[in-house]
């Protein structure tokens, strides 16, 4: 059971009840080549943190600060929560980081074991991010409504969607679409 790196993995997100399951998971984060650091404040400089191989952690104990994770998640970073999911920042955090991506709320779920399972046993060479975007322009959103949808800046979907064309090999957005769709749902 060996977690990819940062360079491998998408960020993880999590939301744990308490502290003790938080140090659980950042161990096993830092273990596999995570930084890791406490608040979800994340500086205004560069929109996207993907790469940086950042876990921000914290309670979440307004909405605020729930927001703050959410923002911090969709800027690529991975998010360690503690809050309860049956309160309401819980359940609205939970809600949040849920269409951003999938919310490990197992201390000791192994995320390249779970990211592996959620790809629905395609071998596309895609992030989740990236499905997402395809999954929305497959539904005739346009780009700057699936990267509203997806809390990305408009710049940064784009530069998914060019990165999904070079995993795909294909040349233009319409064959990406199509050939994600043929491989995902056996349309187009």
């Amino acid at each position: 059971m060996s977690t990819q790196g940062p360079d491998h993995a998408r960020p993880p997100r999590y939301l744990v009840a308490n502290a003790a399951e938080a140090t659980t998971v950042l161990r096993r984060l830092a273990r596999a080549g995570w930084r890791t650091r406490e608040g979800f404040a994340l500086p205004e400089a560069g929109w996207d943190v993907a790469e940086q191989g950042l876990v921000l952690f914290g309670r979440v104990p307004d909405m605020d600060t729930a927001a703050l994770a959410v923002l911090a998640a969709a800027r690529g970073a991975g998010v360690v929560v503690i809050g309860d999911d049956q309160a309401e920042t819980g359940r609205a955090v939970l809600a949040d980081l849920s269409r951003i991506g999938a919310v490990l709320t197992d201390p000791n779920a192994d995320p390249a074991t779970e990211q592996a399972a959620e790809s629905g046993g395609d071998d596309l060479p895609l992030t989740d991010e990236q499905r997402q975007l395809l999954d929305r322009l497959g539904a005739g959103e346009t780009i700057a409504a699936a990267a509203e949808a997806e809390f990305l800046s408009l710049r940064t979907a784009n530069r998914r969607i060019a990165e999904a064309r070079k995993a795909l090999g294909v040349r233009t957005t319409r064959e990406a679409v199509l050939t994600y769709l043929r491989a995902t749902r056996g349309d187009a």
